[in-house]
């Protein structure tokens, strides 16, 4: 009877240490998000009622402009992190895991992506 070691069955799941960077990255947005989410929840509640060129104006301002994009691109980004925990938690058939985690991340070249299944 063959006994295999925890290294034997881990080799090839993934790269070795990409789980606390991983985590560091979700802790780290979704603490920017908490001010963020703040900022935009009340921009949107002082734009309520506003006409088509109060909010275009209210956008073209720099830091307006500046604090939406963050806001969007840190929200896309920690829901993206978010989805590929649950990916790999819970999708079991590596041939969709391997599909949907390419979607998530766009490319087969990312590194946090399992060449072996």
């Amino acid at each position: 009877m063959r006994q295999i070691t925890p290294v034997k069955k881990a080799h090839g799941l993934g790269v070795v240490n990409a789980g606390p960077h991983h985590w560091w990255q979700q802790r780290v947005t979704a603490i920017a998000l908490i001010p963020l989410t703040l900022w935009v929840v009340f921009a949107v509640a002082s734009l309520v009622g506003q006409d088509y060129t109060s909010v275009k104006s209210w956008f073209a301002l720099p830091h307006n402009t500046v604090l939406s994009v963050l806001f969007v691109v840190t929200a896309i980004y920690h829901a993206n992190l978010g989805l590929q925990v649950i990916v790999e938690d819970y999708i079991h058939h590596p041939g969709i895991k391997q599909a949907v985690l390419v979607t998530l991340k766009g490319t087969s070249k990312n590194p946090l992506i399992p060449t072996q299944m």
